[in-house]
């Protein structure tokens, strides 16, 4: 993190040389070749270019880039290209300097990188959708040249993130929602995790702000008993590593917070039922580069000497590392005190690896970053097929990002022992797909670990797939809920979209042989005509008479005439209504106003107050969440300018603020209990008598609150229900869940 007061009493000028010395300094203490005197220019020029523009904050805007350049050399491992980038990102966005410009000062690579960390203007999602989805695809089309636009990119938005605070509410909420839904995601996919657990917590703190404060001083007042327990558990560790005589380093690993606020949502647990809080990293130095695996195994087989191993939570990194390079051995042993503790078991190469991702692999090779990286190598070319056939919707085109690059992966076997790898929940027909395209499409099903299953079957780690085929099958749209990964969807959304533009076309030809003798033309306007007669779109009319699901009849001719007129005559073109493809509106007429719609203009930078009469006059309650006064909430302006309300953490919100930024409204709470929100809680227990008596006394009598709707079902002795009440904010529920929850029975509640 910066510290703010590190500059106090300087003025600009000295400031600003301070920090490039320091970058320097970093720059000259690393492996790197030392060309110093490049990134001085690019210094220079970026600070002339910059010189007299602020920030929201206060400081001058080259602090922004010399920060984002420490971050790249020092955090990420990079050298002087990258900090020459780093330095120069914003130039061409912010100033009228060009990337020829960049290019002839420094250089074809410079420029490229620049270009791909330089915002488009605009893009073809439109005015209304944030233009993120549209950046970020050019991110991944510079990426898959070269890796350091994104490691870059990265680094940019670390930094906005650490001076979030400078910036309006919802405008946090959005940057936010971005860096936890794409940043976050794809610092981790490239091995960098100490930055993707900053991201994550920094998000956390800005969308929840009071859940990020109480789990903070939870962790800072158990602090002293984690102490403990970590010195008398690696106690004996260490005495055992001295006689192996390894050089050896032993680390306490806390949770973040927000892991930690996860684990809680997932388990629907209180902070003090997450057990895993405490984690155990020992980082050696290997005797020899031959036996640093051999070495790894070697501490595991010591220290389960001392402590019991859980037999289903071994981790085997260090043979088959993740496709983001990472690489260590994760076990769990039963301490002492009854606690199960995670120990990871990583080299200092492994470790720098964890740390600095893929650029700490360029430490450990001879040559470029040009070089093939293997598994990264693979990771581009699926990112060349998302980008070969680009989703027309801007969520659509995230959702499929999100999909594949960021899934966690699991590992199979071809039948001849191959090792493929997939994201987790990938189905057989995935795999088929991942073999070829060609198997994908005639794909009846598989053989998984030699037992018949369908192609909507769910593969593990560890299965062993052999895919069934069938030269007359072909490619079903139902396929499409099946494919979980990527490449199989877009494969399948590729072929079907062929069929049908093939079908829409025979059904163009049909309907042409059918009028030709009557001296007709299926034009765009005949063609509406008769598909709003069978009440269906243009598109699904053509594909249905192409496929001769649909033939027309003489009734459907005799609309064409007309019914006033006797004989054939020439149809008349239809204009579409206003906004369509054909209309034709004249050029000098000028567009009317919509109403009350475009007279009132919402201010996005203002935050707007929930109170009794703006709910029920103005504003929606999203159904996808539910949200209630008390819950963290965001508004969103769909297209008909009606404000939603969305809880901040709710999926649907967390696509929104990434595609539709602009559209997001930071809002609060201003009721005073005189609306009830319907609000369902989902219980879980043991089966006893009087169970249904016992849950209503608590909530009517006891809390005197109306219930809408109970129901309960029963199986071999556990139950499980829904309870929809009336209740006025959060602090009303959470006093009946722990109501609730003093009935012995009840063993689990959750708020849905």
């Amino acid at each position: 993190m910066e510290d703010l007061n590190e500059h106090k009493g300087m003025t600009d000028d000295e400031m600003i040389q301070q920090t490039f010395e320091g970058l320097l300094n970093d720059y000259l203490a690393s492996n790197h070749r030392k060309r110093v005197e490049i990134i001085t220019k690019a210094f220079n020029f970026a600070n002339q270019a910059h010189r007299g523009v602020k920030r929201l904050s206060g400081e001058p805007y080259i602090m922004h880039p010399l920060a984002v350049a420490k971050i790249v050399c020092n955090e990420i491992g990079l050298g002087s290209t990258s900090i020459c980038a780093a330095l120069l990102h914003d130039v061409v966005e912010d100033t009228d300097y060009t990337t020829e410009d960049i290019e002839n000062l420094f250089g074809a690579k410079i420029a490229q990188i620049v270009d791909g960390l330089t915002k488009i203007s605009g893009g073809i999602f439109g005015d209304h959708a944030s233009a993120q989805a549209e950046n970020f695809k050019k991110l991944l089309l510079t990426m898959s040249s070269d890796i350091r636009v994104i490691l870059i990119k990265i680094a940019d938005r670390l930094h906005n993130m650490r001076t979030l605070a400078s910036q309006a509410p919802n405008k946090q909420y959005k940057i936010a929602g971005e860096t936890l839904y794409l940043y976050a995601p794809l610092a981790y996919r490239l091995g960098l995790n100490k930055i993707k657990s900053e991201l994550e917590d920094l998000s956390f703190k800005y969308e929840h702000p009071e859940e990020y404060n109480a789990i903070k001083k939870k962790l800072e007042a158990t602090a002293s008993e984690r102490d403990k327990v970590f010195q008398e558990f690696t106690a004996p560790i260490r005495q055992a590593l001295d006689k192996m005589g390894l050089k050896y380093r032993i680390m306490a690993r806390v949770k973040t917070v927000y892991s930690i606020w996860s684990k809680m949502q997932l388990k629907h647990v209180p902070f003090e039922e997450v057990f895993d809080i405490l984690a155990v990293r020992i980082i050696f130095e290997p005797k020899s580069k031959e036996e640093e695996l051999n070495d790894c195994f070697d501490i595991y087989v010591s220290i389960s000497k001392i402590y019991k191993a859980h037999p289903d939570r071994i981790r085997d990194w260090v043979s088959h590392p993740k496709s983001n390079g990472y690489q260590a051995l994760h076990v769990t042993l039963m301490a002492n005190n009854g606690q199960w503790i995670e120990l990871q078991i990583r080299s200092e190469r492994m470790n720098d690896i964890a740390e600095q991702g893929f650029a700490a692999h360029w430490k450990y090779k001879e040559g470029t970053i040009g070089e093939d990286e293997g598994e990264l190598e693979k990771w581009l070319n699926t990112i060349k097929e998302i980008l070969d056939d680009p989703q027309p919707d801007a969520i659509d085109f995230l959702d499929t990002i999100k999909l594949n690059l960021f899934a966690q992966e699991i590992f199979v076997f071809t039948p001849k022992g191959e090792i493929k790898t997939l994201p987790q929940n990938s189905t057989a027909l995935d795999f088929a797909f991942s073999l070829h395209t060609e198997i994908g499409c005639h794909c009846i099903g598989a053989k998984v670990n030699h037992k018949l299953v369908p192609l909507s079957h769910k593969l593990q780690s560890g299965d062993q797939v052999e895919v069934l085929t069938s030269r007359s099958q072909r490619v079903q749209s139902e396929w499409l809920s099946i494919a979980a990964t990527a490449k199989a969807r877009n494969k399948i959304a590729s072929i079907l979209r062929k069929e049908t533009k093939a079908l829409q076309a025979q059904g163009v030809k049909i309907l042409n042989d059918l009028l030709k003798s009557e001296n007709m033309h299926a034009d765009e306007a005949l063609i509406g005509k008769l598909a709003q007669l069978h009440n269906k779109t243009p598109e699904v009319f053509l594909t249905e008479i192409g496929s001769k699901k649909l033939v027309l009849g003489e009734n459907d001719l005799y609309e064409l005439r007309g019914k006033q007129n006797s004989g054939w005559k020439k149809y008349l073109k239809i204009p579409f209504i206003k906004g369509d493809k054909g209309d034709k509106q004249d050029k000098n007429s000028k567009p009317q106003p919509d109403s009350q719609q475009e007279k009132e203009k919402i201010n996005t930078k203002q935050i707007i107050k929930l109170d009794e009469e703006a709910i029920q006059s103005k504003y929606k309650m999203a159904d996808c969440c539910h949200p209630i006064p008390g819950d963290d909430v965001l508004g969103y302006i769909d297209d008909n300018r009606n404000v939603i309300i969305h809880k901040r953490q709710c999926p649907v919100a967390m696509k929104l603020k990434s595609s539709y930024g602009r559209r997001i409204l930071a809002t609060q709470w201003d009721t005073h209990r005189k609306l009830s929100f319907i609000v369902t809680l989902h219980i879980e227990g043991v089966d006893c008598l009087g169970l249904v008596n016992d849950v209503t006394q608590i909530i009517s009598r006891q809390f005197n609150v109306n219930i809408h709707k109970l129901s309960i079902e029963t199986n071999e002795g556990i139950f499980h229900g829904d309870i929809q009440l009336y209740a006025y904010d959060v602090q009303d529920v959470q006093t009946i869940i722990n109501g609730l929850k003093k009935i012995k029975n009840i063993k689990n509640i959750i708020r849905e």
